[in-house]
C-alpha cells in the first residue's frame, strides 16, 4: 500500500502562507511528520498556480527532498509547473507522479509528460461531460484512458486509476460504486491495473470529529476490495492498519471484545454502503 501524504496542499492556510513567502520551516516540518508516520511519497498540491506555477512547484519539490529521502507526487492542473517539478525531482528516491490526467482533452497533455520523464500518473475516471454513474461508466473511461496512455507510450504500469472519491454528505450513493470500481478496475488488465483514491474526499463536508472514522473504514473497505494506493493522512492510515483486525472480524460477522467500536464500525459500514442514510449524527442515532 502506497500512502501519499495530502498534507502539504495549497488549501491549508499554513502552507500556503509558507508556499508565497518561501518559508522552507512548515513545508519540511509537515513533510517530515508525514515520512515519520508512513508516507512513501508526498503530495504537493499547489493549486493552479496559474501564476507563477514554475517557481512555486520547483521551490516545493526541492524543499521537499531536502527534508525527506521521499518522491513527489506533482499536484496542479499547470501543465509548465508540473514539468518543472519533473526536472528538478531527484528520482533517487524513487520516480514521481502526475497528479493528474483524465478523459478531459485539456488533461491529455499530462500524458506526454508521463512518457517523456517516465513517471507515474493518475488518472481520473471522468471526462468533460460530467461525473460517471457508476462502476460501469468509470469502468468504461478507465479503458480509454489506458488505451490512450500507451498510445503516448506510457506503460500500464506507470497508471494509477483514480475512481473519484466524492463526499459521502451530498452524494452518499457513490461511496459504494467507488468500492465497486476499484474491484472492476482490477479485472480490466493482466496484470491488474493500479488502483488510487483521494481518501478524505469522502469525509469532506462532514463534522470534524466523525472524519476520521469515516476515512479509516472507507479505507479499509477500498483495501479489501484492492486498493494499492491512496493520497491520504498518513497516521490516519496507521491508525486504520492497526484497527483492520478488529474491522475485518466485525465484517465477517464476528462478535468483538469493545462493543462500542463493533458499533461504530457496523453503523459507518451500513452508512458507506447505503443501507442507512447518512446524517452527520449518524453514530448517535
Amino acid at each position: 500500500m502506497l500512502v501519499i501524504g495530502e498534507k502539504l496542499s495549497i488549501i491549508a492556510k499554513r502552507v500556503r502562507e509558507a508556499m508565497m513567502n518561501k518559508d522552507k520551516g512548515p513545508i519540511q516540518e509537515i513533510a517530515k511528520a508525514q515520512y515519520e508516520a508512513g508516507a512513501g511519497m508526498i503530495d504537493a498540491n499547489i493549486g493552479p498556480a496559474e501564476d507563477g506555477g514554475e517557481e512555486i512547484m520547483e521551490w516545493m519539490v526541492t524543499t521537499i527532498q531536502e527534508a525527506v529521502p521521499l518522491p513527489v507526487c506533482l499536484d496542479t492542473t499547470n501543465y509548465k509547473a508540473i514539468e518543472a517539478g519533473l526536472k528538478v525531482h531527484n528520482n533517487e528516491y524513487g520516480l514521481p507522479m502526475i497528479n493528474s490526467t483524465s478523459n478531459d482533452p485539456e488533461r491529455f497533455p499530462m500524458l506526454e509528460l508521463a512518457a517523456k520523464y517516465g513517471c507515474y500518473i493518475i488518472a481520473l475516471t471522468v471526462g468533460k461531460g460530467g461525473l460517471p454513474a457508476d462502476e460501469e461508466e468509470r469502468a468504461a473511461i478507465a479503458a480509454e484512458i489506458m488505451a490512450r496512455a500507451m498510445e503516448y507510450g506510457v506503460p500500464l504500469e506507470h497508471l494509477y486509476l483514480d475512481p473519484l472519491v466524492l463526499q459521502i454528505a451530498t452524494t452518499q450513493d457513490q461511496a459504494i460504486k467507488v468500492i465497486r470500481a476499484v474491484e472492476v478496475f482490477k479485472q480490466l488488465n493482466e496484470p491488474p491495473m493500479k488502483t488510487l483514491v483521494g481518501l478524505s474526499n469522502i469525509s469532506n463536508g462532514c463534522p470534524k470529529d466523525i472524519r476520521p472514522i469515516l476515512n479509516k473504514y472507507f479505507f479499509l473497505m477500498l483495501l479489501n476490495a484492492g486498493l494499492d494506493a491512496a493520497i491520504a493522512d498518513p497516521a490516519e492510515i496507521k491508525e486504520a492498519m492497526e484497527e483492520k483486525p478488529l474491522f475485518d472480524a466485525v465484517v465477517q460477522g464476528q462478535e468483538i471484545e469493545d462493543k462500542e467500536k463493533m458499533k461504530i464500525i457496523k453503523k459507518t459500514i451500513d452508512v458507506i454502503e447505503g443501507n442507512t442514510l447518512y446524517a452527520h449524527s449518524y453514530l448517535e442515532m
